[in-house]
């Protein structure tokens, strides 16, 4: 049965979108089966130039859902409910979150297995972030016990800047083992992948935003024992750790 997992932060501007369509991708790219849902299922999965990889689009009316939603009997389990029949289809399944943490995520947080947690390296990075972790923990208590953190991804990383070094190293501080070792940096061809429509893979292979992304792919898949490469050649922690440690 196909693993979903959210991606989830209520500060908008973290890289969230960017993070659930590169993931995602780079999955797909591994052979992993993987379905992006960025929003409610419609009875519609499109294909994508990636082989293993399909979508179901979001839609500005997606907005209004929360209000339609409020009087449904179980509205936490919607999207639970939706995902199920299809999830023996895919390896991954992953849930691009709103910026909030209103009924749309709670529903997210619900369907999914675990939850990656983007965290800007900027000065307000642990903002609100507590209550986030309350929420989830709520969610843990009430809805979903399985639910656990996949880790917390520290995105938009600038090397040349000590403050993100400072940010990176609080958060490692406080999270320690929560936080995943690979770090997403700021990188242009990942910010110019959205405006051609493709995930960063496409556009630019052997971009470091490219290569950040797999990595990622390549150690949520060693974490969870899921990999298909033998252990003798798996890419150790430690390399990851040092490809995107702060220099």
């Amino acid at each position: 049965m196909g693993r979903i997992i959210g991606v989830a932060n209520q500060k908008g501007g973290v890289g969230k979108t960017t993070t659930a369509i590169n993931v995602a991708a780079s999955l797909g790219v591994l052979e992993y089966r993987t379905l992006l849902v960025e929003a409610r299922a419609k009875d519609v999965i499109l294909k994508t130039e990636i082989p293993n990889l399909d979508l179901i689009p979001s839609h500005i009316d997606l907005v209004g859902a929360e209000i339609e939603m409020i009087n449904y009997p179980s509205r936490e389990m919607v999207l639970k409910n939706i995902l199920e029949p299809i999830r023996r289809d895919y390896d991954f399944i992953v849930i691009d979150c709103s910026p909030s943490l209103g009924l749309i995520t709670v529903n997210a947080l619900t369907a999914a297995d675990s939850v990656i947690v983007p965290v800007q390296c900027e000065f307000f990075a642990l903002e609100g972030l507590g209550k986030l972790l309350n929420t989830i923990k709520i969610v843990q208590s009430r809805l979903n016990t399985a639910l656990v953190i996949e880790g917390i991804l520290m995105t938009m990383y600038d090397g040349r800047l000590r403050l993100c070094n400072q940010v990176v190293s609080e958060v490692r501080r406080h999270f320690e083992d929560m936080v995943f070792s690979t770090i997403i940096h700021r990188n242009a061809r990942l910010s110019e992948a959205p405006s051609v429509g493709k995930p960063v893979i496409l556009y630019d292979a052997n971009s470091k935003g490219s290569m950040n992304y797999l990595n990622l792919a390549k150690e949520i898949l060693q974490k969870n024992n899921l990999t298909k490469i033998k252990q003798e050649e798996r890419i150790p922690i430690s390399y990851l750790i040092t490809k995107s440690a702060p220099s």
